[in-house]
């Protein structure tokens, strides 16, 4: 008792205020939609970090994301299987303006061009593994829609919708070419039915199939 006196009290400190919290990490690297994946679920790190190796910390509640031993990023834990916690600072400038955007005003524009562009970016909503991509890839058209014009748009999303090219780069690759300014290849009409004395056809059997069931 004398030396726990003398030696170990005065090294005791306080009991902390928050009870120890079991965290997990591991190695990932930053997409180039500059997200890293936890779990299932994407968040956002700043974007300057797109290709770089960190570290995700994770507990039950938080997430952290650190770069050479630095915290750069920290987010609520979400069990959203898959889904996107994005950050509004770490989007490019680019990004960042579309934050006054979200899906349902991106169709309620396609709809101004026509019929072709909204399921053309329905078709990218509903396509795309990442719905936070898919809607930047939405986004796209825009600047696709002043260069080329809104007529253009529309033919060059009609030939998308046609062959499920469900892509921003197959639009632009469709203006560009100059494909959109192209008729569409027809659909190969179906083979007329073939008529001979010893073809009955299925009227028949289904008439004599009625008189079975009569008698």
């Amino acid at each position: 008792m004398e030396l726990y006196e003398k030696l170990d009290r005065p090294a005791l400190a306080s009991l902390p205020p928050q009870p120890y919290v079991l965290a997990q990490g591991k190695k990932v690297r930053v997409g180039l939609d500059y997200h890293v994946e936890v779990e299932g679920h994407h968040y956002s790190t700043p974007y300057q970090l797109v290709g770089q190796q960190v570290e995700a910390r994770y507990t039950a509640s938080t997430v952290e994301i650190l770069y050479r031993g630095k915290r750069v990023a920290s987010h609520p834990r979400s069990s959203e299987v898959p889904g996107h916690s994005t950050e509004q600072a770490h989007r490019p400038k680019s990004h960042q303006r579309y934050r006054e955007w979200n899906p349902t005003r991106l169709l309620e524009w396609a709809s101004t061009i026509g019929l072709f562009t909204v399921r053309f970016v329905e078709g990218l909503l509903t396509n795309h593994p990442h719905p936070e991509a898919g809607f930047r890839a939405g986004m796209g058209l825009r600047p696709l829609a002043r260069q080329y014009g809104e007529a253009r748009l529309e033919s060059a999303c009609t030939r998308a919708v046609r062959f499920k090219l469900y892509r921003l780069a197959n639009v632009r690759s469709i203006l560009t070419s100059g494909l959109d300014q192209q008729a569409l290849p027809q659909l190969v009409p179906a083979a007329p039915p073939v008529e001979h004395d010893n073809i009955r056809g299925a009227d028949y059997y289904a008439a004599s199939d009625s008189e079975e069931v009569a008698g």
